[in-house]
């Protein structure tokens, strides 16, 4: 197994590379995900008599 300064020097390199995107990414994905539902439960008793 690789010496942890090793794990965590390449870690702060792919750190740097990436930036706060997959974070703003993950809550964009989930947001249009939440939405989604929310639409499709709110306007699925529309449908019923």
């Amino acid at each position: 197994m690789p010496h942890p300064s090793v794990l965590l020097a390449a870690a702060q390199e792919t750190a740097h590379d990436v930036g706060p995107g997959w974070i703003l990414r993950t809550v964009i994905i989930a947001g249009v995900i939440g939405a989604v539902l929310l639409a499709w439960f709110l306007l699925r008793g529309y449908g019923q008599d």
